[in-house]
């Protein structure tokens, strides 16, 4: 193995440079400055309707084709939650201390209204392909409402990248270390386990991922909240100092961990905003190819739909996660600088979860990471199968073909790599793919506004499931009238 060792100390050196550099000086600034703007254009629009988010969300909706709202939202949650809910946050917590919360929970609001505006294009943008099923997405909306199919394609290629390789690695490798430090099962199996596993579901296709996601994702959400909630009420007593403590170190005041500078403003925003993403990925450009998929009758719902998407992953379940650390004994020998305290990732989570249940917690964290980070690996290659086909709509079959081999050997790969090369390359991938999507959603902000005056509009005038025509907007090209008649 001593290959691939190597091979994971010379990307570190070549691909650090290039994503601290961006993640620094340009995408954290971005996220952040891209959410105010929309937050202005809609007038708030994620606290004025976030009731009627989660309305829409478990209303039956739609015309019956294709995936239905609920699956696509479960894929695209499915997504979300995963190895940044449990792993991500720990990090988080490791080198941008408690402040980091506060910064992932800033990057969900003002990614709320992100995730609105790319998922709302990708049902605008969206086409129907010969199988009868709708696909969509960045890619599809670059090329489509700015006309350069070749940014598009530089889109598509890394998340790819990002989704088909490093994400499903990062998942593997989270389910990898969970299992071995509960049950000291070797990563080599872990490995095998999950390609076999995957592999039953991926050879199904997009749709069969949505099925699986639709019954998985929603019992393994309300267990973890229920635990979480448990170890809150126990504690109860100590949650005003841990809030405060939040938002004292988020702005610079509070002690070190383990010896890293990381309760300075810029590191904890910088580590906060970065693991928020990977955890809601609200901006990034995934959950439209999910959003795309599904069947409804305005693109406003279901990008309505996928912003409550980020309300269920960062501000319920990533804080779920950071209650569990912040009030255990193990977080406070990290404060302390003990000898030996030197954890991070999911062993964090899981300690914790032990500090507060015992031996139930570990296995229970363990059960919860594997069943988190599998749907993810799902999604993941759900949102890399739309953009192969995009990339290679005349050799489709092929394409997805190497795909799946590609992704079941990253499964592999991310099981016996080490935690620093996985989530570099995660980190790297992530933010080419993000700055590219954020700069395309906003030149066609636009187009999302006119979509979400119009779902208004019809709401007010007394219409309980809005009709979206394409006459509703001021530029028509790119659209697909079979998808979106005139009316």
């Amino acid at each position: 193995m001593e290959w691939l060792f190597d091979l994971e100390r010379g990307f570190n050196a070549l691909a650090d440079p290039i994503s601290n550099f961006i993640w620094s000086f340009i995408l954290v600034y971005l996220l952040l400055g891209v959410g105010v703007l929309f937050t202005l254009m809609t007038r708030g629009m994620q606290f004025r309707l976030l009731t009627h988010m989660a309305r829409v969300t478990f209303t039956r909706q739609g015309s019956g084709e294709g995936v239905s709202a609920f699956q696509a939202f479960s894929t695209s949650l499915a997504g979300r939650v995963g190895t940044g809910n449990l792993a991500g946050v720990a990090l988080a917590l490791w080198v941008g201390g408690p402040g980091a919360i506060f910064w992932m929970w800033v990057t969900a609001l003002v990614g709320l209204v992100t995730a609105f505006v790319e998922s709302t294009l990708g049902q605008v943008y969206k086409s129907r392909h010969q199988d009868g099923a709708f696909r969509g997405g960045p890619a599809y909306y670059i090329e489509r409402g700015l006309g350069q199919r070749w940014l598009g394609c530089v889109f598509a290629v890394f998340l790819i990248i990002a989704f088909g390789l490093a994400f499903c690695g990062a998942q593997s490798n989270t389910i990898a270390r969970a299992l071995d430090s509960a049950f000291s099962i070797p990563d080599w199996v872990t490995g095998l386990v999950l390609v076999a596993l995957t592999a039953l579901i991926i050879y199904g296709g997009v749709r069969s991922v949505a099925r699986a996601a639709e019954k998985i994702v929603p019992l393994m959400a309300v267990a973890y909240l229920l635990v979480a909630l448990y170890i809150l009420a126990v504690n109860v007593t100590e949650v005003p100092a841990m809030l405060a403590l939040i938002v004292k170190s988020a702005f610079g005041f509070g002690p070190a961990v383990g010896g890293a500078a990381g309760f300075a403003i810029k590191t904890a925003m910088e580590n906060g905003v970065k693991r928020g993403l990977f955890s809601n990925e609200a901006g990034m450009g995934s959950a439209p190819n999910a959003a795309a998929t599904a069947s409804v009758k305005h693109p406003a719902a279901q990008g309505l739909v996928q912003s409550f998407g980020v309300v269920c992953d960062t501000l319920i379940i990533c804080t779920c996660t950071a209650v569990v650390i912040l009030l255990s004994g193990v977080y406070q020998t990290l404060m302390a600088g003990s000898p030996g305290a030197d954890i991070q990732g999911i062993q964090l989570t899981q300690d914790a979860m032990s500090d507060h249940l015992g031996s139930f917690g570990t296995w229970f964290i363990a059960v919860a990471i594997f069943l988190f980070a599998f749907t993810s690996i799902l999604a993941d290659y759900a949102y890399s199968s739309i953009n192969i086909e995009y990339l290679f709509p005349n050799h489709k079959r092929l394409a997805d073909q190497i795909l799946r081999v590609v992704v079941l050997s990253m499964v592999m790969v991310g099981a016996v790599a080490s935690l620093d090369f996985i989530w570099h390359f995660a980190d790297l991938a992530m933010g080419l793919m993000a700055t590219i999507n954020l700069i395309a959603i906003v030149l066609l902000a636009p187009t999302a506004l006119r979509v979400l005056n119009d779902y208004e509009r019809q709401r007010r005038d007394g219409v309980r499931e809005p009709v979206f025509s394409p006459t509703a907007l001021k530029r028509q090209g790119g659209i697909d009238k079979d998808v979106w008649p005139e009316s």
